[in-house]
């Protein structure tokens, strides 16, 4: 009894999920939905109405009619039939259109929600397999969003319409073709469920291997330089191996599954004509009444089919709707409670007393303070693992300190909007994010609301107008994807034009010149020095020449600040760590 009540339970909550579904996304179409359904009721009194005019020519035509009726009855069939035909493709182009604008929304959402997520999130999840999720699950649902509902209705009630037919002739062919239907019915769903389940586990194993294509094709420079070709290849096969493992049975049980349906449809047509072959010879019915019987038969197998078919596209939409809802029901940590804003011009920043680690893990930052001014640059120093990332993405609020507050003019950063922090806070690192796609979309990030006139300024500011003016098609010219065919230069000083456009209060730069050679750095320090006028900075590095320029010193240790001060202050005095890193030379100690 408990069992049944958690069964019930269940079916209520996914029928209710099935239904928010439905009408979140259909709602806004509904007009398309009203004329696909009358479509499709229209395609369904054709479909019934047709076979009485073959039945009516045919035992016309044994009987000796008149010449006129005969072509009037195929005539009016012809015209059906096109009309019915014109209905087919009309159904389909609405149906795709439904289908297509209901699942790319729910794309946009869920990479939305995708993109909300903090970072604990895509750590866990690969961008190959979000790609799967974002457009394999979804694409699965295309039918159930633009014809599950309106066909289930619609075949049911060209099912139904063909038996009270089916009785009318006779009463014996209508209920042996209603036992035909509910075993066909039986059949059909215990394949399908199986088909279903092996389907979704296939979907599994394609979204494994999609992960670690990408992972690996993002790497392999890396892969190649250190010889781990053979791992990959051997780990590739396992992958397609697993795929093949699953891809195999859900085949041939696809497979199975059609030679059933051709099966009973034969076994459905086999019993019409022995029915029709009887009651003819005992004179109850005409030649043209058998036609009929046929013709309702294979009419019948039209909604058994798509019924069937339709429960199973409801499974698999299920395994999909189930995922998506798993992504949908994660919330980030990072709760936006906004109570203030930030002014324009450069903003001060303050660490207070702020503890931090990452989850599952000791803390990265412990008990760390420091304050720089508005219009003050910062240099932080630290070896590889000392934090100095960290306290980046603590200012970005890609995660909260578990003690302790970051401020930006005074104000927490969960006091906020995190568009409001983004827009007025940028970084720049070594490794530089570039899109296939124009350079004017590289540098506004696809703000059409840039003007050309800002870009073509900001390019002159920082010494790349020559470039461009090298470029086939100027600010149209396409970057190849990941920016090959640049140099390192090339990309930070685009990295840097970004800034510019986005005019922040705030800059960060994250060793953005470390693997630069001493001449392309020289050409870069002209444009940080351009960059940081009139901003806050703070400048992570490991080389002297980036260090020179700021006011202030933070060295990161372990996550705690093991000295920090005026720089001139630290630089004279030869027993601060600073002053010893410049005598012993920032790339060796701080490497």
């Amino acid at each position: 009894m408990l069992l049944r009540c958690l069964m019930v339970d269940q079916m209520s909550k996914t029928l209710t999920e099935y239904t928010g579904l439905l009408s979140k996304y259909l709602a806004p179409q509904w007009r398309r939905v009203l004329l696909l359904a009358l479509i499709v009721f229209a395609g369904i009194a054709l479909s019934l109405y047709n076979p009485q005019i073959l039945k009516y020519f045919i035992d016309s035509a044994t009987t000796g009619a008149p010449l006129q009726s005969l072509i009037g009855a195929g005539v009016l069939y012809t015209l059906i039939a096109i009309v019915g035909q014109l209905a087919t493709v009309a159904e389909s182009y609405i149906g795709e259109n439904i289908g297509l604008i209901a699942t790319n929304q729910m794309r946009a959402d869920l990479t939305l929600h995708a993109l909300s997520l903090d970072p604990s999130f895509h750590n866990a999840h690969t961008p190959g397999e979000m790609i799967e999720r974002v457009d394999g699950d979804v694409a699965t649902l295309g039918n159930f969003f633009s014809r599950f509902v309106i066909r289930i209705v619609a075949n049911g009630l060209l099912l139904i319409g063909v038996l009270i037919l089916l009785f009318q002739i006779d009463w014996r062919v209508g209920a042996s073709l209603c036992l035909f239907t509910a075993i066909s019915f039986i059949g059909l769903s215990a394949l399908n469920k199986t088909s279903s389940r092996l389907w979704t586990a296939v979907r599994e194993a394609t979204a494994q291997l999609f992960g670690f294509l990408e992972e690996r094709v993002a790497g392999t420079e890396d892969i190649r330089s250190n010889g781990g070709t053979p791992y990959v290849m051997r780990r590739f096969a396992e992958h397609s191996r697993n795929l093949l493992r699953k891809t195999a049975p859900a085949a041939i049980v696809g497979s199975s599954t059609w030679s059933v349906t051709n099966f009973m449809f034969a076994a459905g047509t086999v019993t019409a004509l022995a029915l029709g072959i009887m009651l003819f010879s005992a004179g109850t019915i005409t030649i043209g009444t058998i036609f009929l019987m046929y013709s309702y038969t294979e009419l019948l197998s039209r909604p058994i089919e798509q019924i069937s078919r339709q429960m199973q596209d409801l499974q698999l939409a299920s395994a999909g709707i189930t995922r998506i809802r798993q992504i949908f029901q994660m919330r980030s940590a990072i709760v936006e409670q906004p109570s203030a804003g930030l002014p324009d011009g450069p903003l001060a920043v303050e660490f207070d007393n702020v503890v931090f680690g990452y989850e599952g893990e000791e803390s990265v930052v412990r008990h760390l303070s420091f304050r720089v001014e508005p219009g003050e640059r910062l240099g932080l120093l630290g070896r590889t693992g000392s934090g100095k990332t960290t306290l980046t993405r603590l200012l970005f609020r890609f995660y909260d300190p578990g003690q302790g507050a970051v401020r930006l003019n005074g104000i927490d950063l969960r006091d906020l909007a995190l568009a409001d922090l983004r827009r007025r806070v940028a970084i720049v690192t070594q490794d530089i994010q570039l899109f296939h796609g124009t350079v004017r979309d590289n540098l506004t990030f696809f703000n059409r609301t840039i003007p050309d006139e800002s870009i073509l300024k900001v390019l002159d500011e920082l010494g790349m107008r020559n470039w461009l003016d090298r470029l086939p098609s100027g600010l149209n010219s396409r970057l190849a994807p990941g920016g090959s065919g640049l140099s390192a230069g090339e990309s930070q000083l685009l990295a840097f034009a970004r800034v510019y456009l986005k005019d922040p209060g705030l800059v960060i730069l994250d060793e953005a010149s470390s693997r630069l050679d001493p001449a392309t750095e020289h050409r870069l320090e002209q444009a940080v020095d351009r960059l940081l006028r009139g901003r806050t900075g703070i400048i992570i590095a490991h080389r002297l020449t980036t260090v020179q320029r700021v006011d202030h010193i933070v060295i990161l240790e372990d996550g705690v600040s093991c000295e920090s001060g005026p720089r001139e202050q630290l630089a004279s005095n030869p027993r601060s760590r600073f002053a010893q890193l410049l005598r012993t030379g920032l790339e060796e100690a701080l490497a």
